[in-house]
């Protein structure tokens, strides 16, 4: 491990580009040093954490400076870790199919690529990622095995009032063994689920698109904006104005990262 060079040659390191990545809403993109630690995030990174961690880690500051280990449960940090290791040593990883962590806290196939970052000298100093979604690379993979037909409504239907007795006779299931069977697949109940869902669609909604509050809480599911607010800032720990303003505000500076 270097002493201090790493931080030195991320200091003098400019990203003229970063603010490029914080206007493509599925990718997650971030720069480590050589220490793996995370020197840059992109804004879409900055929101999965955000949600991920119930805002715990919504601030720039709490994320830059840090590593995996300090906002990544173990067994995540040490796959991470031992990736970065490799990209150190020169290597690349090129367009692995991986499954990654999300803010909703499920599991989605990803793409993911890494490449070391070197300096004027070509001495590496770093390492850089970014991931998307399988899915938009064209290509299919199993979200979650036996859940398709569920996920496929809950993603089509989100807007309207959905039962767990509705959920449960798609699976062609009792409503009990469907409830077991969701909460040991997810590790949420299907309303909570339901509920992350509309939540990360909404704060997608309001950073990405000039929809007004009331069209966003309707477009999400909820039955009015003091619904939606209530929510969202319960959920958040920010009104959903105030969400707004924050990321419109750091979307220069923010990231994402997690990897």
């Amino acid at each position: 491990m270097p002493d201090g060079k790493s931080k030195a040659a991320f200091d003098a390191q400019p990203f003229p580009l970063a603010e490029l990545f914080d206007f493509i809403e599925d990718a997650v993109v971030w720069v480590k040093d050589h220490d793996g630690r995370y020197r840059w995030v992109n804004r879409a990174f900055l929101m999965n954490y955000t949600q991920a961690a119930s805002d715990t880690l919504g601030n720039l500051e709490q994320i830059l400076g840090k590593t995996d280990y300090e906002l990544s449960p173990p067994y995540l940090a040490d796959q991470f870790r031992m990736d970065d290791e490799q990209v150190l040593a020169g290597h690349r990883v090129i367009n692995r199919i991986e499954q990654v962590s999300q803010a909703d806290g499920t599991a989605s196939w990803n793409v993911t690529n890494k490449i070391p970052l070197r300096n004027g000298k070509r001495e590496i100093i770093g390492t850089a990622g970014i991931t998307r979604p399988l899915q938009a690379e064209g290509q299919k993979a199993p979200a979650a095995p036996g859940f398709e037909t569920v996920l496929n409504y809950l993603s089509s239907h989100y807007q309207s009032a959905i039962t767990n007795r509705e959920l449960a006779r798609l699976m062609h299931m009792s409503v009990r063994a469907f409830e077991r069977k969701f909460l040991r697949n997810f590790h949420l109940t299907p309303q909570k689920y339901l509920r992350k869902l509309r939540m990360r669609l909404a704060s997608r909604s309001l950073v990405y698109t000039d929809h007004t509050l009331v069209e966003v809480a309707l477009s999400c599911g909820f039955s009015d904006q003091s619904h939606f607010s209530r929510e969202f800032r319960r959920h958040f720990g920010r009104t959903p104005r105030e969400y707004r303003e924050y990321y419109a505000a750091s979307g220069t500076k923010t990231g994402a990262s997690g990897q």
